[in-house]
């Protein structure tokens, strides 16, 4: 019955297609395609084009997909086969590599056709303008950030098939005149563009003044940080000046960044300021990245909406499996290595507190306290053991230790034993884990926190989550400023700008200016902005990632000591499980203790080599066009 539906549904098509004449009937226009023209009738049209072209932005990390933010051993990637992600004996040459093109061609025909239309008001006209070449300069630094310089295409090209295509070739620019151009794009658009005044979704999603002078004081930053710490690898770099930048440039690179990141501090550009409305400081930090509804803090997002069929299932890849929808979750792990990162409160440095001078366990009553009187950025960041989401507390505990020194544990979630000198079954292991090699488990024995949606359903694979990813934030924006002030010699105006993210983080014992050193920087960047796509760029910048992840195997040592140091070795996610103490009659009896342990799917360390400071070309793309010269040491 269907086929012949079918059949007879397509007979009658074309019964009324044979009434129209042939001029008319080759005439119809498709039914699925705009044509240019009604693209650019009216605003509305226009905007919807241009929304494909927000969508379309790249970034290092997203929402979009867990493992892009499992990497780099901040974490351990509890899925399996996902292990090789923190133990690469090298990352291809080719990894963090963007040669979009045939994004940028359509930017370009975008401008080039929203600037003949006549439909348009000037006003609408000088705004879309300003966002299609704020999107365009966007993705000219997320390519020169993997690749170094490229050519810049500003028009749309055509290939008139005459054999010759020559006149496509355009050869690499230097890496100094790409930086050259985002800067001088933001000058050239940001007067076209809103100043935020709502801290909405809505708003932040698009261009806007502060995200373009925040975009331009990033680019500033990394070029002046290029400009002085090339000289450290003068393997990374080529003489037409494709890769590096001279350190002459580097203090007007910081110069610019300073003053584009003053721009937005001043208020100028919007209503930024730094999110506080929780009382709990940790509850606190992790809103910011759930409050769509008026958030002073973000400044440019990637938003996400049911209603528009643009979810993500970030939450449902990550959160606590234990009693979350559909069983699903738990796969980033953040390592032990990143948690203890998190100043004590008086603004030192030291690993978690779990065994005494000589060695001996230290007994714990609650499984949170080992992590009490840090920066409440951890438990913002990291879900720690003990703490709970979604109304649930987190189960994670490895086993009982025994008094002798054995373990009891279990090779399942929430397995169930009895204990030697007992009768009756008890749980020895948390529905959480850890268990050893056992996938979607707290294998470092934490979770993440950041980026968690608590809204019911959002780790449903039928709803997911809507929560935004952010690019730019008015925290970023201080520590640029800090940096760049920092680099210029002013390291008590530096402090001023840091004292602010610290203090929010519960760090109330201010900086000096004697206290603002090169690893200060590193160290405040790492805890404020993990897991949103700084951690591989600024280490390529400031040129220690092959120091940082130098292919070497870690020592317990090694994780413990020169804590907070920029150059510290950091290349097997480490692990800290809790276990029970059994021993009745004993006063530590059913209190909590915690060992380091390195998870046995780490076999080898992560190994970044010069050639990972710029993404390879691809030999298509060269031979395509013999302009283009290749990358240092590949």
């Amino acid at each position: 019955m269907k086929r012949l539906y079918i059949s007879l549904t397509a007979l009658s098509l074309l019964a009324l297609g044979s009434c129209k004449k042939d001029s008319e009937f080759l005439n119809v226009q498709p039914t699925s395609i705009i044509s240019t023209d009604l693209a650019f009738a009216n605003s509305a049209n226009v905007l919807s084009v241009l929304a494909d072209l927000y969508n379309r932005q790249v970034d290092i990390s997203t929402l979009k997909d867990w493992y892009t933010m499992a990497d780099f051993s901040e974490s351990f990637p509890s899925e399996n086969g996902r292990a090789f992600l923190v133990q690469r004996n090298s990352w291809g040459f080719g990894e963090w590599g963007s040669w979009d093109y045939g994004y940028v061609r359509e930017l370009n025909l975008f401008l080039e056709r929203l600037e003949i239309s006549t439909a348009l008001t000037a006003a609408d006209k000088a705004l879309f303008k300003a966002e299609a070449r704020f999107l365009r300069a966007n993705y000219y630094f997320e390519i020169t950030k993997r690749m170094g310089g490229v050519p810049l295409i500003l028009k749309s090209l055509t290939y008139d098939f005459s054999g010759d295509a020559s006149n496509l070739q355009f050869p690499r620019s230097k890496e100094s005149e790409m930086y050259d151009f985002v800067i001088a794009e933001a000058d050239a658009i940001k007067a076209d563009l809103p100043i935020d005044t709502k801290s909405s979704a809505a708003t932040a999603a698009r261009a806007s003044r502060g995200a373009a002078l925040a975009m331009q004081a990033r680019a500033a930053l990394y070029a002046g940080s290029i400009a002085k710490y090339g000289g450290t690898t003068p393997a990374v770099s080529l003489p037409g000046g494709e890769v590096g930048i001279p350190e002459t440039k580097a203090t007007a690179y910081y110069t610019k960044a300073l003053a584009a990141a003053k721009e937005i501090i001043n208020g100028s550009a919007g209503a930024y300021a730094l999110y506080n409305k929780k009382p709990d400081l940790s509850e606190n930090f992790s809103n910011i990245f759930i409050d769509k509804g008026n958030n002073p803090e973000t400044i440019f997002i990637e938003d996400f909406k049911l209603k528009s069929g643009k979810v993500h299932y970030f939450t449902g890849w990550n959160q606590p499996r234990y009693g979350a929808e559909e069983e699903e979750g738990g796969r980033i792990n953040p390592s032990l290595n990143f948690v203890q990162e998190f100043e004590l409160l008086n603004n030192t440095f030291a690993p978690i507190p779990i065994a005494d001078g000589g060695g001996n366990p230290l007994y714990y009553s609650n499984q949170t306290d080992p992590f009490a009187g840090r920066d409440a950025r951890l438990a913002g960041t990291v879900m720690l053991p003990g703490t709970s989401f979604k109304g649930r507390m987190v189960d994670i505990w490895n086993g009982y230790q025994m008094a002798d020194g054995s373990v009891v544990s279990g090779d399942d979630r929430g397995q169930q034993k009895v204990l030697p000198g007992t009768t009756g079954l008890r749980q020895v292991v948390g529905f959480d884990g850890p268990i050893n090699a056992k996938e979607f488990t707290a294998q470092s024995g934490f979770y993440l926190r950041k980026y968690l949606d608590p809204a019911i359903g959002s780790g449903s694979r039928g709803t997911n989550s809507e929560l935004p990813f952010i690019r730019y934030r008015y925290a970023e924006v201080l520590l640029n400023a800090a940096e760049a002030t920092f680099e210029l010699g002013n390291t008590a105006e530096a402090a001023l700008f840091m004292n602010q993210v610290r203090a929010r983080a519960g760090l109330t014992v201010p900086l000096t200016a004697a206290d603002i050193t090169f690893d200060r920087i590193v160290h405040e960047r790492r805890v404020e902005l993990a897991f949103e796509g700084h951690i591989l760029f600024d280490r390529k910048r400031w040129r220690i990632a092959h120091q940082v992840w130098d292919g070497t195997k870690m020592t317990v040592s090694d994780l413990l000591t020169n804590i907070g140091k920029a150059t510290k070795r950091n290349t097997q996610p480490y692990a800290l499980w809790a276990y029970k103490y059994f021993n009745p009659g004993n006063p530590n009896d059913g209190k909590w203790i915690y060992k380091i342990v390195l998870p046995s799917l780490v076999t080898g360390a992560n190994n970044f080599q010069l050639g990972n400071y710029y993404s390879f070309i691809d030999d298509n793309i060269r031979a395509n066009n013999p302009k283009i010269v290749k990358q240092p040491n590949q």
